[in-house]
């Protein structure tokens, strides 16, 4: 699986984070959520973070769908 990557994240004086994908935003964090996000980055890996955090990250059936019969084109 390729690891996540053009994530970054802009925290903002007014105590808001926010996450790009890309030149996209991809969602805003504010208050206990912002701070809670921030700690996480700062001990993990910040693209799988950011990736966890916007939803945008494979969760593990992909290969399971695309062998069921009627996705076999």
């Amino acid at each position: 699986m390729p690891r996540p990557h053009g994530f970054t994240y802009t925290q903002h004086p007014d105590d808001t984070v926010t996450i790009t994908h890309g030149p996209r935003p991809a969602t805003t964090l504010r208050g206990p959520r912002a701070t809670q996000f921030l700690a996480e980055v700062e001990k993990g890996d910040p693209q799988l973070v950011m990736a966890r955090w916007t939803g945008n990250y494979k969760h593990g059936n992909e290969r399971t769908a695309r062998n069921h019969p009627r996705n076999r084109h």
